[in-house]
C-alpha cells in the first residue's frame, strides 16, 4: 500500500474518532457515515461472509446513500451508553415517532427510525439498511445494548425479528407489533436468544395477523424459552397502538435488564460493546474459546457443542472455524456421549413447542372468512407431522400423550372443504 494512501486512512480514521457526536433533540433524515461494522451477511444466511457477492445488498448499494431519523436526549456524561429504540416501518418513511416522541424524551430513550426500508425492498438489502443506520449511531453516541430494543410494525416486525435473532448481543429486546418473525434454526443461537431476548408481542384486538402474534408466537416462543408477554389492544386493528401500550412495553422488557446484564458477566460473548464491533476473526475466536469452556462441565457440555457447531458454519473459512469443527469431529468419535441426553431432551422441547404453536393457531387463530384460511388445512398437517414425531418417539410418555390429544383436535382441519 503506497504509504500516502495508508496517512489518508488514518487521517479518515482519526475525523471519525474525533467527529463530535450528533445534537441532543430529534433530526430527520441524518446521513449514513459509512458501512456496517455489524455482520449484515449472517442475518440473511448462514454464514459471516468476507467478500458478499454485490448482489446481496443490490450492485448499486451505497450506505451514504441511506438516512434514518434521529432523537437523542440530553446526555450529562458523553460516555455513558443510552436507552435506544430502532425502529423499522413497514413503509419507506420512518414512521413512529409520534407515538414514541413523548415516551422517549420522557424517559431519555434514544430514538433511530430507519429510512427507505419498507417492504418492497428486498430483505437482504433491508437488513443492510437497519444495521447501517445502527452502526452509525452506535460509532458517535455509545448505546446500552442491554436497553436497545428493535421493533417494528406488519413487515417491519418480521425485519426486526429477523436481525434480533441473529445477532441477540446488540439487543436486549424485540418489539414486534402486528406480525412476527421467524427463530433461527441453529441451536446454539436458539440458546443465545432464550439466555439474552425478551419478546414484547403487540397486537390489535382485530388486527388480521392477531393469531400468529398471539396463538402462534405467543405460544411457540416461550415454550422454547424465551422470555414473552403478548399485549392484545382492543378497539385496535392492524395498526399502531397507543404510546400507553408502549409505555407499558418498554417497562415490561427494561424489568429484565438486571438479568442480561448479569448474564453477561458471566458469558461475555452474549453481549456487544456500546459503540463497537469485533472482527470476523475476533468473533471466531471468542465463540470458539467459550464453546470449549463449556465442554469442562458435563451440565454445559451440550451448548458447548452446538456453540462450536455454530462457529464452525458461521466462519468456515477462518482458523477457529475450522479448530471448532476439528472439535467437533473429534467428540463426536468419542465411545461415551453423555451430551446425547441433553440433545434428545433440546430436541423434542423445540418441536412440541413449535407444534403446540401451530396448533393453537390452526385451531384458534385463524378467523372464518380471514385471508389466511386456506392455509388453516396445511398448518394443521404441520402441526400434526411434529407431534407424529413425540409420540412415535415415546408414545406413552407425556409428550406422546399430549400429541395425541392434539393430533385428534386437528385431523378434522386438515379435511379442504
Amino acid at each position: 500500500m503506497p504509504r500516502f494512501f495508508a496517512l489518508a486512512l488514518v487521517l479518515y480514521a482519526a475525523h471519525l474518532a474525533s467527529a463530535a457526536p450528533p445534537a441532543a433533540g430529534y433530526t430527520q433524515k441524518v446521513s449514513v457515515g459509512g458501512p456496517t461494522r455489524l455482520d449484515w451477511t449472517f442475518v440473511v444466511s448462514n454464514q459471516s461472509l468476507a467478500d458478499p457477492p454485490a448482489k446481496l445488498a443490490g450492485a448499486d448499494y451505497d450506505p451514504k446513500k441511506q438516512s434514518y431519523d434521529l432523537y437523542l436526549p440530553d446526555r450529562k456524561d458523553p460516555k455513558k451508553p443510552i436507552p435506544a429504540l430502532v425502529w423499522v416501518s413497514a413503509s419507506d418513511n420512518a414512521t413512529g415517532w409520534n407515538v414514541f416522541e413523548k415516551l422517549c424524551k420522557d424517559k431519555g430513550i434514544a430514538y433511530i427510525g430507519i429510512r427507505e426500508a419498507g417492504n418492497g425492498v428486498p430483505p437482504p438489502k433491508r437488513v443492510r439498511i437497519v444495521l447501517d443506520c445502527l452502526d452509525d449511531v452506535r460509532r458517535q453516541v455509545p448505546l446500552d445494548p442491554d436497553r436497545t430494543y428493535i421493533g417494528g410494525f406488519s413487515g417491519g416486525a418480521r425485519m426486526a425479528s429477523a436481525v434480533a435473532f441473529a445477532l441477540p448481543e446488540y439487543f436486549g429486546g424485540l418489539i414486534p407489533v402486528c406480525a412476527a418473525g421467524d427463530l433461527r434454526e441453529e441451536p446454539w443461537l436458539r440458546h443465545r436468544v432464550t439466555d439474552r431476548l425478551s419478546a414484547a408481542l403487540v397486537t390489535g384486538a382485530d388486527d388480521f395477523n392477531r393469531g400468529e402474534v398471539e396463538r402462534w408466537k405467543g405460544t411457540m416462543w416461550p415454550g422454547i424459552g424465551v422470555r414473552t408477554k403478548v399485549w392484545v389492544e382492543p378497539d385496535y386493528g392492524h395498526g399502531m397502538p397507543p404510546a400507553a401500550t408502549f409505555a407499558a412495553v418498554l417497562k415490561w422488557l427494561d424489568d429484565d435488564a438486571p438479568r442480561r446484564a448479569a448474564l453477561a458477566k458471566k458469558s461475555p460473548t452474549t453481549r456487544a460493546t456500546p459503540d463497537g464491533a469485533l472482527t470476523r476473526e475476533q468473533g471466531a475466536k471468542a465463540i470458539l474459546d467459550e464453546g470449549k469452556s463449556l465442554l469442562s462441565d458435563k451440565a454445559t457440555m451440550h451448548r458447548g457443542l452446538m456453540q462450536l457447531k455454530g462457529a464452525a458454519a458461521r466462519w468456515p473459512d477462518l482458523t477457529s472455524g475450522k479448530a471448532a469443527l476439528k472439535l467437533l469431529t473429534e467428540y463426536d468419535a468419542k465411545t461415551e456421549r453423555p451430551w446425547e441426553v441433553d440433545d434428545l431432551n433440546e430436541q423434542r422441547k423445540q418441536i412440541a413447542a413449535e407444534a403446540r404453536g401451530l396448533g393453537e393457531y390452526a385451531l384458534r387463530g385463524i378467523a372464518a372468512g380471514s385471508q389466511y384460511e386456506k392455509q388453516k388445512p396445511t398448518i394443521a398437517k404441520r402441526a400434526i407431522d411434529l407431534w407424529g414425531v413425540l409420540i412415535q418417539d415415546a408414545p406413552n410418555s407425556d409428550l406422546g400423550k399430549e400429541g395425541k390429544k392434539w393430533v385428534a383436535d386437528l385431523e378434522p382441519l386438515t379435511k379442504k372443504k
